[in-house]
């Protein structure tokens, strides 16, 4: 089971810097990090993507906690880790993940198995808005 030193839902702009000061561990030689930023285009939208809309259960901070825990199956791993909510604009950081480990294939694995057990599992939906005014919901997988 990793440690978590970070699991949050905010509606205020993610830091990274805060998240790796949160994994700092002299013991700890390998740290990975993952940035999930709103882009302009999507596959399934007709005009460029404007902004997102993110909302969150209420238990959804709980579950991105089990997420962090539980990432990588038997690795060892310290992790930060926060999803953002609210109206967010291109280029804004919408997921923010850091992971230490004492080595680097660790630190990869668990932090690659967070984002997608968020992608999977996290109850956040999001609404994506289009430049044309149309928008679209998106649930948990999508």
């Amino acid at each position: 089971m990793n440690d978590v030193r970070l699991a949050a839902i905010s509606d205020e702009p993610l830091d990274l810097d805060a998240h790796l000061r949160a994994v700092e561990d002299p013991r700890l030689g390998g740290v990975t990090t993952f940035i999930g930023r709103v882009r302009d285009n999507d596959p399934d939208a007709e005009t460029p993507v404007v902004g997102l809309e993110y909302s969150a259960h209420p238990d959804a901070e709980v579950t991105l906690r089990r997420i962090a825990e539980q990432a990588g199956g038997g690795a060892s791993a310290v992790v930060a880790v926060s999803h953002r909510i609210g109206r967010l604009e291109v280029g804004d950081a919408a997921v923010v993940i850091a992971v230490a480990s004492e080595h680097r294939a660790q630190a990869f694995e668990v932090c690659r198995a967070v984002i997608e057990d968020i992608k999977r599992e996290l109850p956040v939906w999001k609404r994506q808005l289009e430049s044309d005014g149309s928008s679209s919901w998106k649930g948990i997988g999508g």
